[in-house]
């Protein structure tokens, strides 16, 4: 099957998560991303993951998880002769995907101005902690201290959640961007700059809590019984009644069940839900403790309530939703590796894991052919280190 962006070439000068999960989302609809790293320091993630053997090869699964369909090219843009070498595979490029520190690609003369200039129709995209504007423009940063800069942890009770979302948050909204672009360009026939912050990206994730406070900076935070996690008789289980009506709802399957809660048939509104769920969550702690959460999520799911029980990551990898719908699929050269693939499905050139990560400078010969160099130029580049 043909990827919805087959025919499409990005380059992606990368490291570590946002960016090469971004560039991830168009190798898996069928577009030609060329990963670019350099032949001495490659991209940290290589070596991380849990496999010793595989962080040895330099395809840690910190890496393959977003390596997949990707061709590598191994590049040492701090050499002048590497840094032409891309300019001349970026003249044949849609897109240019880098995450580096604001400045640090200009100074190497790889900026969005020099390479606008080989290729008027480059689509440029730079992920950047902050942005390429303000004080903190050139600041460095990873996940977990945006959490902090953004008011994640804060938010989240002062603990970091064990997890690298703001990341993966920030692939999804430059791949959204960059898409934008390549439509814009079809009209215009011109490419753009894109400058995307993981700062506001974060802020995008709290977007009512972040509005609320300036309008109402005082204002305390509102707890809703409905949507609370609860201890069973088996452990937690999560509710997920969230509208008013739903409310009503959990008041009936409480009902047949044998529990009395009248207060629930009378949430009619918003103000009735933050007004009663003081007294709601006190009663439903002691109701939930009486069954298992198993039961619970049988009784709930049947009165049209959402609830599950909160399980390990291991239950969700290992979970039938998850194989039904494909969403892990085995690395085309090792079975035992289990990629995942995308939260969504299409009916027609959907994404697919085709070919596996690759190893560093796998395609360098190939894509420095493509991009119009000669074999004995690229020969000379290999001898002088500058390509691997």
């Amino acid at each position: 099957m043909v990827g919805a962006l087959e025919g499409l070439r990005i380059i992606e000068v990368s490291q570590v998560l946002a960016a090469p999960f971004c560039g991830y989302q168009f190798a898996l609809l069928g577009a030609d991303v060329i990963k670019v790293e350099n032949p001495r320091t490659p991209d940290c993630a290589r070596g991380r993951g849990p496999v010793p053997a595989l962080n040895a090869r330099e395809v840690g699964l910190t890496y393959q998880v977003q390596g997949a369909n990707k061709r590598s090219l191994a590049l040492d843009l701090t050499d002048p002769r590497g840094a032409v070498a891309l300019h001349k595979l970026v003249g044949t490029a849609d897109v240019f995907i880098e995450n580096y520190s604001t400045g640090t690609l200009d100074a190497l003369n790889l900026g969005y101005d020099t390479l606008r200039g080989v290729n008027p129709r480059l689509i440029h995209c730079s992920m950047t902690g902050y942005g390429e504007t303000g004080p903190k423009a050139r600041k460095g940063a990873y996940d977990n201290t945006i959490q902090a800069a953004s008011g994640i942890i804060s938010q989240s009770g002062g603990q970091k959640p064990g997890l690298s979302f703001v990341d993966y948050a920030a692939g999804y909204a430059a791949a959204f961007a960059i898409a934008a672009a390549v439509v814009q360009r079809h009209r215009t026939g011109e490419g753009c700059h894109i400058s995307a912050s993981m700062l506001e990206v974060a802020m995008s994730l709290m977007a009512p809590e972040a509005a609320a406070l300036q309008v109402a900076p005082a204002a305390p935070k509102r707890e809703e019984a409905g949507i609370t996690a609860y201890e069973t008789a088996t452990g937690p289980l999560m509710l997920g009644a969230f509208r008013p009506a739903q409310y009503r709802k959990l008041g009936r399957c409480l009902a047949k069940a044998g529990y009395s809660l009248p207060i629930l048939d009378e949430i009619r509104d918003w103000p009735d839900v933050w007004a009663n769920s003081d007294a709601i969550r006190v009663s439903l702690q002691a109701i939930f403790r009486q069954r298992g959460a198993e039961e619970w999520a049988g009784m709930l799911d049947s009165a049209d309530v959402p609830a599950e029980r909160i399980v390990t990551l291991g239950e969700a990898v290992a979970s039938r939703q998850l194989a039904e719908r494909g969403y892990f699929s085995e690395s085309p050269d090792d079975p035992s590796v289990r990629l995942p693939v995308a939260g969504y499905t299409m009916s027609r050139g959907g994404p697919e894991v085709t070919t596996a990560p690759p190893e560093l400078g796998a395609h360098s010969r190939a894509v420095l052919l493509d991009a119009g160099l000669s074999g004995s130029e690229i020969d000379a580049l290999i001898a002088a280190g500058v390509v691997r």
